[in-house]
């Protein structure tokens, strides 16, 4: 087992650390790192450009060389990758499972793919980087690796171990071994530790668990996640459509499926379209937020257009100008609300399995006692700031309406988004603001028209 020294990223050391890779001073550079996690190296890698970073990866292990490599956001690591010749790519590939080189490979051009396969000295991963390159990678295909542990269920334990043995000299993490037929056909899984107590001269068949679970190949990447999140597994099995095992899918990649699915959805609540991270240049970060920006500005422009259609009203009652951004604030933030908890729920593929009339009811009912809470407050601080019964009572009745509308507004719009097949998040953000602005506006001076007799 591998121990590695703890370490703490801290400023001065940046510094001097970049000043050495300037200066070429690898004896610096070596000695720092010596017995350091590859995962905080990746931190200090963060922080350089594409040919310092080449330069202290030369310097290291190529063991740990290709684990930060792998490390490397993708935008980085296609710049960085360009700095290598196929053969020094090849030999850091050899290095890697066979998932996480070929994430290496997609990232180059297509050329010199062709180079750095043809270059890998291990002909079985190189076998297995060809086969995964058929898949999408947002598919159970691209996110497994092919090293497992496999096992025939005509085996004796002593033959299952010794196979293991050998088999596990490509393999990283075992956390089970799965169980086979002739045919290659998965047909369940059997522990280490069961392997262990059993008697060297029993088969396979007499113990392994016939209850498994597995994905296809073409199952999608969310699919797979929620998969190993639901049954709490730490390795998915995958299997082709003729049920042979060709891979497995561990826990860390269904993690990263999950963090990046879960910072998508974060950033188009926001307005942020596209995926950007925060060194981005500021082209790529204007560009990312001006879509819904514009469009908030529209819905703003729209507004205020709307607003002005009731300028005498205003003018008779200037009171009214008040209340204007109570009635449009609380009806975004009950919308973003709402369709918050929807998203949520779509997300994990069992909230919604009631009827959608039971669901609205709900709905329904929740926003009634909140608007009603709401309104009584509302009305009580009216009145006590501005004697105004009529004034009181509309803003009341218009704030009330005002969260029932935005309510149903913020349910139904990432339902329909999800039916349609868009991003139901992007209901979440300004476009759910926007609209119930508009909602609220209208609710409001058609309640004062009604009270107050214009």
């Amino acid at each position: 087992m591998i121990e590695h020294m703890e370490f703490e990223l801290s400023k001065e050391y940046l510094e001097a650390f970049t000043q050495a890779v300037d200066a070429k001073e690898a004896d610096f550079v070596t000695s720092t790192l010596n017995g350091v996690n590859p995962a905080d190296i990746s931190e200090v890698i963060r922080e350089l450009d594409a040919e310092q970073t080449k330069f202290v990866i030369d310097l290291l292990d190529v063991e740990v060389g290709a684990e930060i490599i792998v490390n490397l956001e993708e935008d980085r690591q296609s710049l960085f990758l360009e700095n290598f010749t196929a053969d020094e790519l090849a030999t850091f590939v050899d290095q890697m499972d066979s998932d996480d080189g070929v994430d290496v490979i997609n990232e180059l051009p297509i050329e010199k793919r062709e180079e750095v396969i043809a270059s890998v000295e291990n002909e079985e991963k190189a076998g297995y980087i060809l086969d995964l390159l058929r898949y999408e990678e947002d598919v159970a295909g691209g996110l497994m690796a092919k090293e497992m542990i496999r096992a025939n269920l005509n085996w004796t334990i002593q033959q299952c171990i010794e196979e293991i043995r050998k088999q596990a000299e490509n393999v990283e993490k075992i956390y089970s071994v799965y169980v086979v037929d002739n045919e290659g056909k998965l047909l369940g899984r059997v522990s280490l530790k069961k392997i262990i107590l059993s008697e060297p001269d029993a088969l396979v068949a007499d113990i392994y668990e016939e209850d498994i679970v597995s994905v296809g190949t073409h199952a999608d990447e969310e699919e797979v996640a929620l998969t190993m999140q639901k049954y709490d597994l730490e390795a998915l099995p995958v299997v082709n459509v003729k049920g042979k095992l060709v891979g497995r899918i561990t826990i860390d990649d269904a993690m990263d499926v999950i963090t990046e699915q879960a910072e998508e959805d974060r950033q188009m609540m926001t307005g942020i379209s596209g995926d950007v991270e925060e060194d981005d240049t500021v082209w790529v970060l204007s560009k990312a937020r001006l879509p819904w920006l514009v469009i908030g500005l529209v819905g703003g422009l729209l507004g205020a257009k709307f607003i002005s259609l009731f300028e005498k009203d205003i003018a008779l009652i200037p009171a009214m100008a008040f209340f204007i951004p109570l009635i449009t604030a609380t009806g975004g933030n009950v919308g973003i609300q709402s369709s918050s908890i929807v998203v949520q729920g779509l997300a994990s593929y069992n909230a919604f399995e009631d009827t959608l009339l039971k669901k609205m009811l709900k709905v329904f009912f929740v926003a009634v006692v909140n608007g009603i809470i709401l309104a009584l407050i509302v009305f009580g601080i009216v009145i006590f700031s501005t004697s105004d019964q009529a004034m009181a009572g509309t803003v009341a009745i218009a704030l009330f309406s005002v969260v029932l509308l935005a309510s149903f507004m913020g349910t139904v719009t990432p339902l329909a988004l999800d039916k349609i097949g868009i991003n139901p998040a992007m209901a979440s953000g300004p476009f759910i603001t926007t609209a119930n602005d508009l909602l609220g506006l209208t609710v409001y001076f058609m309640v004062a028209h009604f009270l107050y007799g214009f």
